[in-house]
């Protein structure tokens, strides 16, 4: 190799170890402190614990929403003995956690317990049926009531939950909802 080659080769690598180290800051920088559920802390709702309450959600009625807005779901067979939705499934449907306290139900949310997982993480429970959060929602948005879908071979139908704990009956997801799907 040429010896003006190796200038620059060497000047290059000079300039990429500091340019790849300081990449790699800024993607774990970006990913945050994680609270062990796969997000990052400055998610949680409150570092005391979750509250949940209810909103008006037209064409569904009024419905448990957690601390940030979110509506809550429950998945049609599941229980707190019985939590089926891990792995990927739990990516979707995100598990809401307790936070550090004890979860306060405001108003007429209903039973509010805490259960322990497959994975030995907590997750917030309304008339013992376990509560998720789904990924394209938003505050004040219901995309997955009566979404179907499947996870390593389980299946699942997704109820928004009412005020009070009960699953509401299902309706066709609104546009851009889910339905249907195989993961």
């Amino acid at each position: 190799m040429p010896a003006g080659t190796r200038g620059v080769l060497g000047g290059m690598k000079k300039l990429m170890i500091p340019t790849a180290v300081g990449a790699l800051a800024v993607v774990l920088s970006a990913c945050g402190s994680s609270n062990g559920n796969g997000s990052s802390s400055s998610k949680s709702p409150s570092a005391a614990s979750q509250t949940i309450s209810t909103t008006q959600v037209g064409g569904v009625g009024k419905v448990l929403v957690d601390a940030s807005g979110m509506a809550l779901y429950t998945p049609a067979g599941e229980t707190a003995g019985n939590v089926r939705c891990t792995g990927a499934c739990a990516a979707i449907w995100k598990p809401l956690r307790p936070g550090t306290g004890t979860p306060r139900a405001a108003g007429d949310a209903g039973k509010i317990g805490v259960i322990t997982r497959p994975d030995g993480t907590k997750q917030v429970t309304a008339a013992g049926k376990p509560l998720y959060t789904f990924v394209q929602d938003s505050p004040g948005a219901v995309n997955g009531n009566g979404a179907s879908d499947a996870f390593g071979g389980k299946h699942f139908t997704w109820h928004v939950v009412k005020s009070g704990g009960a699953p509401a009956t299902a309706s066709a997801p609104s546009a851009g909802g889910y339905g249907n799907n195989g993961y």
